[in-house]
């Protein structure tokens, strides 16, 4: 599970950068790696948002997937 919460760490830091990108510059990085709107670009969304509910899951309950 430790492999799990490190994987969902890494897309949120993709979703943190994506979004401070959009935010500061208009610039949406995934969207133009993967086009806008893409099969691709849905997955990673998804991804990034699951990975948020999941590491917010771990948080608050204080799981011991961290470990």
């Amino acid at each position: 599970m430790k492999n799990v919460y490190i994987i969902a760490l890494l897309l949120l830091v993709v979703g943190w950068l994506n979004w401070g990108l959009v935010g500061f510059f208009g610039f949406d990085l995934v969207a133009w790696i993967f086009g806008d709107m893409s099969v691709f670009s849905r997955v990673v969304y998804s991804l990034v948002w699951l990975s948020a509910v999941f590491v917010a899951y771990a948080e608050l309950t204080h799981c011991k997937c961290k470990k």
